[in-house]
């Protein structure tokens, strides 16, 4: 009864990573699971279609097999100096140690914040916005480096790539300079 009872107590435990190995088909951590165990090689199971590789120092949940402290998988991480707080019930957020995020919100709609690094999308073939009211661009610039196809309706200035100023007022150019 004594072992069954240890190997139940032995079953989940709680560590920090201590090192994180990427570079296989299953990510591979050691974990301080006290002061005196540290287990390596732990697997780390994540969901399909998401990975990450969490911050050295981050909580871990390791699930023993049996109570078999040599054979664990880690089941849960956290991380608590980059958890963003605050969020309310039903929302989610994507986010990174660095600060960047995409945030479902409850009430205000997706907020992607990139911490003022760039955004890209590789290899689309076509990309659709369909926004019901509008779309802001609140920059200084907007560049292509094609062709840009306007349709009627287009009212302001614009520079051409020889220094040209445009005006179109209503889709119809009113002045060159």
């Amino acid at each position: 009864m004594n072992q069954l009872f240890t190997r139940l107590m032995l079953l989940i435990g709680r560590g920090r990573f201590t090192t994180v190995n990427d570079s296989g088909v299953a990510q591979m951590v050691q974990a301080r699971m006290g002061a005196i165990e540290l287990k390596d090689n732990i697997p780390r199971i994540a969901e399909f279609g998401f990975t990450s590789n969490p911050p050295i120092g981050s909580d871990a949940v390791v699930a023993f097999i049996g109570g078999n402290r040599d054979n664990g998988v880690i089941v849960a991480t956290g991380h608590q100096a980059s958890r963003p707080t605050g969020l309310h019930a039903g929302e989610t957020m994507l986010y990174s140690q660095d600060g960047k995020y995409i945030y479902l919100t409850a009430s205000g709609g997706i907020v992607i914040n990139a911490n003022d690094q760039p955004v890209t999308i590789n290899d689309a073939t076509t990309v659709t916005i369909n926004a019901a009211t509008q779309i802001i661009f609140d920059t200084p610039l907007v560049a292509t480096t094609g062709n840009l196809t306007v349709g009627t309706g287009v009212s302001g200035s614009f520079t051409t790539p020889a220094g040209n100023v445009v005006t179109v007022q209503d889709g119809i150019v009113t002045n060159i300079e």
